[in-house]
Formats: C-alpha cells, structure tokens, sequence
C-alpha cells in the first residue's frame, strides 16, 4: 500500500507529466528514473480506479478524470508548498521558469538579475524570450512578462508598469510630407501599419482628445508585425509610428526619429506578469512578480493597482 510520502510524489508526478505532455521529459526535470515514474502513475490510477492519461506514439494528455484529478492535484500542491515556506521561514528555491518579451528583457530585466538572485540564492531561473503568448502550462513555463492591453483569459495577470507612448517620425517623411499640426492635419500622411495578429487589421494611432479617445487610421505602403521592423520603418521614412517611448529614446537623441502631436496624449501601455492560476501560490513566482515591480517603478507612468486580476489574453501592439 502506498504511504502519504509516495502519494505526495504521485501527484508531483502526475502533474509534471500533465503539463510537459512526456513522461521522458517529467523523469528528467524531477531527477527520477524514467521506470519510476512509469510505475508511479500505475499504482495511481490503480488505486484510483480510473485511467487518468491518454499515450500515443507522440503525445500524453489527461482523460476527462486525469483533467479534473490534476486541477485538484496543483492545488493541493501549492498549498503543501506555500504553507510549508511559510512555517519553515525557507526562502523560495527551485526552479523559475519565465518568459519575457525581448526588448523589456534586455533594457529592464537582465540587468538587474543579479540583485534578485543575490536576494533569492536558491532560486534559478530559465529565461526566454518572446512576443507570442505562450501555453504556459503545457510548456512548462510559471510565468510571462508582457505587453498589451488584456481580453478574457483563464490567467492571473499582476499589472507592473504602464509605459508612455509616443507618436513619432523621420526628419526625411517629415520633409517629403510636412508636419501635421493637429489631428485634423493627419488625413494626407502614411503610417507604418502594425498588423493585429488577432484580427489581421492595423492598429489604429490612438490620441486623448480633451479626455477623449480619438483613433486615426493611416494608409501606408508597408504593414509589419514585428515591434523592430514597426520602429525600423518609421527610421527608414515609411510612415509615422506610435511606440513606448523608451523603444525610440536613441533614435530621438540622435535625430534619426522627431517627436509629432506633443499636444496631444497617447494612451499608455500596461505591462502585466501573467501566469496560471495554479501558480499563483507559488513562492517563487510571488517574489519574482514583487521583484518586477519594483524594477519597473522607474518605467511607470501611474500608480499600479494593488493585487491580481483575472485576464490574460493580451492584445500586443507596439513593443
């Protein structure tokens, strides 16, 4: 009969395989041999009477039971796993794994990394980076650094900066094309067009009109969907852009890039850490989204609400 300490180990078992889809890959990431972990999951679903994973040739997936056994099976060890930290006084360890999007990653994150493992020795950190919104769970992954606005999602989302935004142009467009004044002026120009990857349509430039949000759409002769082909083109003298002004604060002191429409406001960007609502316990992920916001005070244009908000899908324009 299995004791509670190997219950405990079937479970950590079975929610690694869930969410890495191999029972190779479970074996190596919990250090165990592979024969272990195979008998592992048919002791548990022997004695639990029920098949609680689908194999192929390809993949392994949960049945309906091993679905609903796994969303119990994360909070029961998360809660083992937070009430332990904080009785034991243990500073958070293991591994964190993240995703960042790349410009915030090299401008913001990587290089203060250093004080935030000096603060957390035992915890170690696997980084990468992207746009895309990932599957966190099935990847593996405890938590994403992104930007964009939030739709509907089963995620948590923790909001750690808002970053300001700017509507900007070449020297070159500008002497082809003149200056617009007013919004009212815009009509004839080009925009670089950052193409939605949701509805395939440009974004829209977006102005606070006496509190009001007015969107202009441009005509342009080059659409991208890519943050650095976006600000490469309005380098290039293809169009005005609208971009956290951080992404452009070089081209702007070198001249490469001028500052239009000062007068009026663009909406500001939100920068959320996101991750699964069976993170959310988590010590690791908790200091890491305490940490973030406090390396992004500096970038904030407003005070961040405390606490987390349901949502996750993010509309990502102009990172």
């Amino acid at each position: 009969m299995s004791t509670h300490m190997d219950r405990f180990q079937e479970m950590q078992i079975f929610a690694r395989i869930v969410e890495r889809r191999s029972f190779t890959v479970a074996a190596e990431e919990l250090r165990l041999p592979r024969a272990t972990v195979t008998n592992a999951i048919k002791r548990l679903e022997t004695r639990l009477g029920a098949r609680l994973l689908e194999r192929t040739t390809r993949v392994v997936a949960p049945t309906l039971d091993g679905q609903a056994y796994y969303e119990r099976c994360v909070r029961l060890l998360a809660d083992l796993g937070e009430m332990e930290s904080v009785f034991a006084r243990a500073a958070p360890a293991g591994l964190l794994r993240v995703n960042v999007q790349p410009t915030l990653a090299r401008r913001v994150v990587m290089p203060e990394l250093p004080a935030f493992l000096a603060r957390y020795p035992g915890i170690e950190l696997q980084i990468g980076e992207g746009d895309r919104l990932v599957d966190l769970v099935r990847e593996g992954i405890d938590c994403v650094l992104r930007v964009g606005n939030l739709q509907d999602s089963s995620m948590v989302a923790q909001q750690v900066a808002r970053l300001e935004q700017v509507t900007v142009a070449s020297p070159d467009y500008l002497a082809r094309h003149g200056r617009p004044a007013t919004l009212e002026e815009l009509g004839p120009h080009l925009a670089v067009n950052y193409i939605s990857s949701a509805t395939m349509r440009p974004y829209p430039l977006e102005f606070l009109d006496g509190g009001e949000l007015r969107q202009v759409t441009l005509p342009g002769a080059v659409s991208v969907t890519g943050a650095d082909m976006y600000i490469a083109g309005a380098v290039a003298g293809l169009g005005i852009v609208q971009v956290p002004r951080y992404r452009v604060e070089d081209a702007l002191r070198t001249g490469e890039l001028e500052l239009l429409l000062t007068q009026w406001q663009v909406p500001s960007l939100p920068v959320y850490v996101l991750y699964p609502q069976s993170r959310q316990l988590s010590p690791r992920v908790r200091v890491f989204v305490d940490w973030l916001k406090e390396i992004f005070a500096g970038f904030a244009q407003e005070a961040i609400p405390a606490g987390t908000t349901p949502g996750g899908t993010l509309s990502l324009p102009y990172q």
